[in-house]
């Protein structure tokens, strides 16, 4: 009897089945949809995955015709890719992967029972099925009693399953974080022995796999799982460097410790996490000693925005989020340099420089605030509440959203009389300038102070 959690998703799936086992064939539902149904946990917009005795091209003509959409791109891969409905499908024949040593891609063989599609899974509570139509649940490597116990378990042994797919050793730190699970002693240490292995990995998976990993709701285990295991030494060298960085500041052991509590405070938002990751790289190159032992870190943001967009660079992630990143994480201290007061100047600058990351730069400012020190603590909070009130009482007068001088360059060179050239854009800069300190001025007084300007410009030294 199918539970009646489950219905809609047997009722949806109906059609489907029946069109395999019309032909012949078996087909099952498998992934993160069985170990979600499990949990509890349906999402009834999400993707589906299947896999079945058919082969690839058994699949296509089965699909052809009958889905409102069919995609071959996985399908040297054994996947057939369809949409039906709303909803994205994948289907992919029994099969067993596995990377040669020297390769990036792996190497397909196709199986005719689940049981072995699954036991080639990445880890137990991901190798279950449900057979279709009747709902079946197939667990061979007991999957359940994981998720019940908080075990994270690969089906074979770990060294084979990552041999499969080194990437598994980055996903585990994902699960680790997403499902609270307790990683294997054993997985623990194949992690550790094997991780130079994921140097067959592209870039781009590594990448992906970074990203689900920031955007569960703490990830801060699966860091610690990163650094322990010494797998982060792979792909993201700065985030070990801090563990070995004091931290006098905010009285964590270390700058890692202090990282990791940031990128968890941080609401899941990918770019703004992952600049939460990155926002205190440069400490360790900006280290100094001052008068009786006090450590700085001078420049830390500026030298810490470059490692970023390097890092990102290596890891193949757009130009927008490159420069996303590395905009917060060079600007994360801004706030801090406002220590005497927000004079209407101040959050014009503030506002114009963070330009439309603002919420994202203020969310950080406030993650960054990791001290124990709670008087401390409440006067940060007190004085970026300050910051907000004020640029929403500004915002009611100005339009800091679009901040620009009050004439444009048609309007400069007309009233100076002069050529496009390096003066127009010295003009407009000292009008830019005029805006940030004094607010918005009317056409007639900012033409007399541009006219002023120039004279002096004109005269010299």
């Amino acid at each position: 009897m199918i539970p009646e959690r489950l219905r809609p998703l047997a009722d949806e799936t109906e059609a489907l089945a029946a069109r395999f086992a019309a032909a012949g064939f078996r087909l099952y539902l498998v992934g993160g949809v069985v170990r979600d149904a499990v949990l509890g946990r349906l999402h009834p917009r999400g993707d589906l995955d299947f896999t079945t005795d058919a082969r690839p091209d058994d699949t296509e003509a089965l699909m052809s015709g009958w889905a409102d959409a069919v995609w071959t791109q996985g399908k040297r891969f054994g996947t057939i890719g369809v949409l039906v409905g709303e909803r994205n499908l994948e289907i992919t024949t029994h099969r067993a992967e596995a990377y040669h040593p020297d390769s990036r891609h792996p190497e397909v063989v196709y199986g005719d029972a689940v049981e072995q599609d699954l036991s080639r899974r990445d880890f137990t509570v991901n190798a279950m099925a449900l057979s279709l139509p009747d709902f079946r649940l197939i667990d061979p490597f007991d999957g359940v009693g994981d998720l019940a116990a908080s075990r994270l378990r690969t089906p074979l042994s770990p060294e084979e399953s990552f041999a499969d797919d080194p990437l598994r050793m980055l996903r585990a730190a994902r699960f680790i974080a997403g499902y609270r699970l307790a990683p294997d002693p054993d997985l623990v240490s194949a992690v550790t022995t094997m991780r130079a292995r994921l140097d067959i990995v592209s870039d781009e998976r590594i990448r992906d796999e970074l990203d689900k990993l920031m955007v569960v709701d703490k990830p801060g285990e699966g860091l610690r799982f990163l650094v322990h295991t010494g797998l982060a030494e792979e792909f993201l060298p700065e985030l070990p460097a801090l563990a070995l960085e004091q931290d006098p500041i905010h009285h964590h052991k270390d700058v890692l410790a202090h990282t990791i509590a940031v990128v968890d405070k941080t609401s899941p938002d990918r770019l703004l996490r992952l600049a939460a990751l990155f926002h205190d790289v440069g400490k360790p190159k900006t280290r100094s000693y001052g008068l009786q032992g006090t450590v700085t870190f001078h420049h830390h943001e500026v030298v810490g925005a470059r490692m970023a967009r390097d890092r990102m660079r290596a890891l193949r992630y757009s130009g927008e989020d490159i420069e996303t990143v590395g905009r917060l994480v060079g600007l994360h201290l801004r706030f801090h340099t406002y220590r005497m007061g927000w004079t209407d100047s101040a959050v014009r600058r503030y506002v114009r420089d963070a330009g439309p990351l603002l919420e994202q730069l203020n969310e950080l400012t406030r993650s960054d605030c990791t001290t124990r020190n709670a008087a401390r603590a409440r006067a940060l909070a007190r004085r970026m509440d300050e910051l907000e009130a004020r640029i929403a009482e500004l915002r009611e007068k100005e339009e800091l959203a679009a901040i620009r001088p009050d004439l444009d360059g048609n309007a400069v060179m007309g009233r100076l009389g002069i050529r496009p050239g390096p003066d127009v854009g010295a003009a407009l800069a000292y009008l830019l300038e005029l805006r940030l300190e004094e607010g918005p001025l009317d056409a007639e007084e900012a033409g007399r102070r541009l006219d002023e300007w120039w004279a002096r410009r004109r005269a010299g030294p």
